[in-house]
């Protein structure tokens, strides 16, 4: 079993490794989609990769969520995966809400902004 400090580089990795893909899509996707669009997919991106569960009870260590909701969905059913998937219900609802504030108050249309000024 590996000890803390491989437990900490594994997550670190992992943290880092999601940071990056989800940068990585935002960027390419810049040109083409909407930046409301954009901020929705990262969001919920990071809500599904960087929400941490633990795997088992008295396990003291975290792991992604959505990594337990899985392997205890397919090994164990439904019951067994509620404590993963409440977590990641939660990260995707406040990844919804940040985007909506984002779309009223930041990410404004021009139009809309100079349609309300005359």
């Amino acid at each position: 079993m590996a000890g803390e400090g491989g437990y900490l580089a594994a997550m670190l990795i992992y943290i880092g490794a999601a940071l990056i893909a989800l940068l990585a899509m935002a960027w390419w996707l810049r040109h083409s989609w909407r930046p409301v669009w954009i901020w929705l997919l990262v969001l919920v991106g990071a809500a599904l990769l960087l929400t941490p569960a633990y795997p088992h009870e008295g396990i003291t260590t975290l792991a992604p969520a959505l990594v337990v909701a899985a392997f205890q969905l397919l090994t164990a059913g439904p019951e067994a995966a509620q404590h993963a998937f409440r977590p990641l219900a939660v990260a995707l609802g406040l990844a919804v809400l940040i985007t909506l504030f984002l779309r009223l108050v930041l990410l404004r249309n021009g139009r809309e902004t100079t349609a309300g000024r005359s």
